[in-house]
């Protein structure tokens, strides 16, 4: 009964061959998505610690993302 399920009446090669390459793909897209943002977290952390402290702290406080950014970057160095 497996495998029948696997074989699936002989078509089993391309129904599973098509779920690996659409995980794959999902990976691949996810794991370049991850890296593009960390890159920008990263540029936009830099951009806001060249800012004076008055300047810094205005942008903080009127932006919850720009905090939560410069957080998330502080852990990961």
């Amino acid at each position: 009964m497996i495998q029948n399920f696997i074989t699936m009446n002989g078509y089993g090669l391309f129904v599973w061959l098509s779920f690996a390459l659409t995980f794959l793909a999902c990976v691949m897209i996810y794991y370049k998505t991850y890296k593009t943002l960390k890159k920008y977290e990263k540029d936009f952390a830099k951009e806001l610690n060249e800012l004076s402290e008055s300047e810094r702290k205005l942008v903080l406080e009127k932006s919850k993302i720009a905090s939560q950014v410069l957080a998330s970057y502080n852990k990961s160095i």
